[in-house]
């Protein structure tokens, strides 16, 4: 994917069909026309893929502990890691998310240098790491949301559910609003309205009222809109999305491999970054998944042909 390509999905245009390919791509995608696929045996290889969660287990356990650090940081007093994710001191070293740092800045019109530090050190951190590693690996909601979707998943197997899609331009224009609003007003309205912070606050100083509001927003994620606030609506996924788009680590598409069978769609929290897995679609052999993927691992452990994996630039395949 071409780095302004990239970007602009984020933002929120629809994927689309390369406008040429590289002769390797031509060549790979004319071997599949027409080529018969032993069914029975790619049903076998999903079915065995499904079963493991490699990458998802290891996740979740990552996630966790980050977030552990901060409860027991406070209520044992070791003083390692001390606050939210919002905004933290890790063995005395200031550490702040870049997207609130912005918007308290904008709201006091000042620039504290401690925040300045702390932003700035967070932003390189997940810029190395790429796309939105920070949501699917650091973030509480996101574990939330995920144990949504899957209540929401077997609901609507049932037919009980159907997903109401929303236009992925709210995101941005939720980013530029609520800057907007904490530049004019001098309130930082999204700090309050942020369930990565009244989560990861309600973790380490305990259970508040705000956390109705995520009750209600993992409510209307359930029944109405699948992942409605990372998918459409959140402004730090954009934020490090941005940060990361020329990330050295990444999910790459190995098309050669690829059956095209849809599984990695089906798992995808943000589905249009796999798009190019769609037949025809990928502009050359290799391809790397765009800067709004949140490098989840759910693809790579999903996938039963091995035509997605976690790659370092300049490396042979990582993992």
């Amino acid at each position: 994917m071409s780095f302004f390509g990239g970007v602009l999905e984020m933002l929120g245009r629809a994927p689309k069909r390369p406008a040429s390919r590289t002769d390797q791509a031509e060549i790979l995608h004319g071997r599949k026309r027409g080529k018969g696929l032993d069914v029975a045996r790619l049903l076998e290889e999903i079915a065995a893929a499904k079963k493991v969660h490699h990458w998802r287990n290891i996740r979740w356990a990552v996630l966790i502990s980050v977030n552990l650090l901060f409860t027991l940081s406070f209520w044992v007093d070791i003083q390692i890691l001390e606050g939210s994710l919002t905004a933290s001191r890790f063995l005395g070293f200031h550490l702040a998310d870049p997207y609130s740092s912005a918007l308290v800045m904008l709201a006091t019109a000042s620039v504290p240098v401690n925040l300045v530090i702390g932003s700035v050190t967070i932003a390189l951190f997940w810029a190395l790491l790429g796309g939105r590693t920070f949501c699917s690996w650091a973030c509480p909601y996101h574990l939330l949301a995920e144990w949504g979707e899957a209540i929401r998943n077997r609901l609507e197997a049932r037919g009980l559910l159907v997903d109401h899609p929303m236009h992925r331009g709210v995101r941005p224009a939720l980013f530029v609003a609520f800057a907007a609003l904490a530049l004019l007003t001098g309130h930082t309205l999204f700090l309050t309205l942020n369930p990565i912070g009244i989560v990861s606050r309600a973790m380490v100083y305990g259970l508040s009222m705000a956390l109705l509001w995520v009750v209600a927003l993992l409510a209307f994620e359930v029944l109405y809109a699948r992942r409605a606030w990372c998918r459409y609506a959140c402004p730090i996924g954009l934020t490090y999305g941005l940060l990361g788009v020329a990330a050295p680590f990444r999910v790459v598409y190995h098309l050669e491999a690829c059956a095209h069978e849809g599984e990695c769609r089906k798992v995808c929290e943000v589905p249009h970054v796999l798009d190019l897995t769609i037949k025809g679609r990928a502009a050359d052999a290799h391809v790397d998944v765009g800067p709004d993927c949140t490098r989840c691992g759910l693809c790579v452990d999903i996938c039963p042909t091995d035509s997605l994996t976690y790659e370092v630039k300049g490396l042979d395949r990582l993992l």
